[in-house]
């Protein structure tokens, strides 16, 4: 093996031994299934400012993007 392969092939093995996951104990799940830890707390209020932004915006998509339309958001 190339030595870029060999650092690229101890890389990913350390990428995957350090990954955020973990056992919670029952007693901790509890602070997990709070609103606040959800990746979007309020859905609906997203829901709602997406539809209002697509209007200005004219055009379908590009929620997640930046640039174009009018800017008058």
């Amino acid at each position: 093996m190339k030595k870029a392969e060999r650092i690229l092939a101890l890389m990913l093995i350390l990428g995957s031994g350090l990954s955020s996951c973990a056992a919670v104990a029952p007693w901790e799940r509890g602070h997990l299934a709070k609103p606040q830890m959800a990746l979007d707390p309020h859905p609906t209020q997203s829901t709602f400012r997406e539809h209002i932004y697509r209007g200005r915006e004219a055009a379908g998509g590009g929620g997640s993007a930046s640039g174009g339309g009018c800017g008058c958001y």
